[in-house]
């Protein structure tokens, strides 16, 4: 045995080891892609009660883009899917809601990033809170003001507040910083709140444990996995 069949030998384990990890990780990526795409089919309308209220049935909704992510409603935990950025509709019972949310952008950065630092600038906003009388079959929106650099973001954060914006284009609220002691406890459809951070049980499926343990990640580890799993 010679040297170069050494090395061819070398050569073709470690290209047969690459493969596999590119198989492995394409598979992670298709898993990926695929649940955020079950995200994207299975939540676009968002149901913000428990049960079956007989309001339900003519139920207002609250468009929300991007830029927004919904926390709470009426008390209740919403989920926090994959992607802060996905644009959700939120179906509301008619009558008195309290919507609380947090407004995010997130702006490139420019010129050479260090190994490790993020390649980006988020801008968040403190929890808003906004209350409102629903009516029934109505269509609401966020409308607020939309920063054209990371400067104008970064000076208008401190006051930031977003409308809620009828079908017909009238204000019917605005948004405050908001106060969890000033929580709304007017008589809604009983709303337990969600259990957040339980560990998987048994039967539960890859996918789930997934999501389960997603939830629990930092922003910055949610974004690392991204960069990984896409590059």
């Amino acid at each position: 045995m010679n040297i170069s069949h050494v090395i061819r030998v070398f050569q073709s384990t470690r290209q047969g080891c690459w493969s596999g990890v590119a198989r492995v990780r394409a598979g992670l990526i298709a898993v990926v892609v695929m649940a955020m795409a079950g995200c994207a089919s299975s939540v676009s309308v968002v149901e913000t009660w428990d049960g079956n209220p007989e309001a339900a049935s003519n139920a207002a909704t609250l468009e929300a883009p991007g830029e927004i992510r919904v926390t709470r409603v009426n008390g209740r935990v919403m989920t926090n899917f994959l992607m802060d950025d996905l644009a959700l509709d939120y179906a509301l019972l008619p009558g008195d809601n309290e919507v609380v949310f947090v407004y995010k952008t997130i702006w490139a950065k420019s010129g050479v990033v260090r190994n490790g630092e993020s390649k980006v600038h988020v801008i968040e906003s403190e929890p808003q809170v906004v209350r409102f009388d629903a009516e029934a079959g109505e269509t609401y929106r966020f409308d607020f003001d939309q920063p054209e650099s990371r400067q104008e973001a970064e000076r208008e954060l401190p006051e930031f507040s977003a409308a809620i914006v009828s079908s017909a284009g009238a204000s019917v609220a605005s948004s405050t910083v908001w106060d969890p002691k000033e929580q709304m406890t007017a008589s809604r459809t009983p709303i337990p709140e969600s259990a957040s951070g339980s560990a998987p049980v048994s039967g539960t499926t890859a996918l789930d444990q997934l999501k389960a343990v997603w939830e629990t990640a930092s922003d910055d580890e949610k974004k690392a996995f991204l960069r990984w799993a896409f590059e």
